[in-house]
């Protein structure tokens, strides 16, 4: 017999064991980190206004048309460029949506995609050219965005507030998970 955690104990009252416990928090921190990163970076912008302008220094527009002949996706650029305050306005609030969803735990997965999209876009336009690769920091948030797309916010969220409620009131569990 060997001593220690086991992990596949099952309680009397239906919990797991403390291994079990701990991996279903595991998510957190990075929930919360990306949900008060994407909140600031939302609020960061809007309250910039250099950032909303087509151009000027730190504006969006000359970020772009800096960016242009060195990203993936010119195209992409060349989209953004027909309006960079449009474009500057829905990076903000897709960010704030994102981070506040996030941290909120409603809609967690679709949260956490936007943020992937979010990453995945600034990553093939503005990080693109970054040499080595590992130097731009969107990549790294890409990949940070996949566990909580595919795992949504099982704990401490409103997703499961609302599956709870859904199960007392006898309707399962129901669509989104």
């Amino acid at each position: 017999m060997t001593h220690g955690m086991r992990s596949d104990t099952i309680h009397p009252d239906g919990g797991r064991d403390r291994r079990d416990a701990v991996a279903r928090y595991a998510l957190l921190p990075l929930r919360i980190f990306l949900g008060v990163t994407f909140v600031y970076a939302g609020l960061d912008k809007l309250t910039d206004s250099a950032f909303l302008k087509d151009s000027g220094a730190g504006s969006v527009g000359d970020m772009m048309r800096t960016v242009r002949d060195s990203s993936a996706l010119p195209a992409l650029v060349d989209l953004a460029l027909k309006s960079p305050t449009g474009f500057g306005y829905a990076i903000a609030l897709g960010e704030l949506a994102v981070g506040l969803g996030t941290l909120i735990g409603l809609l967690a997965r679709l949260a956490a995609l936007g943020g992937a999209l979010i990453s995945l876009s600034l990553w093939l336009t503005v990080s693109w050219a970054s040499d080595p690769y590992y130097y731009g920091n969107d990549l790294p948030y890409l990949m940070a965005w996949l566990p909580l797309v595919l795992a949504g916010a099982p704990l401490l969220s409103a997703d499961a507030w609302l599956r709870a409620r859904r199960r007392r009131r006898g309707g399962g569990a129901g669509g989104y998970r």
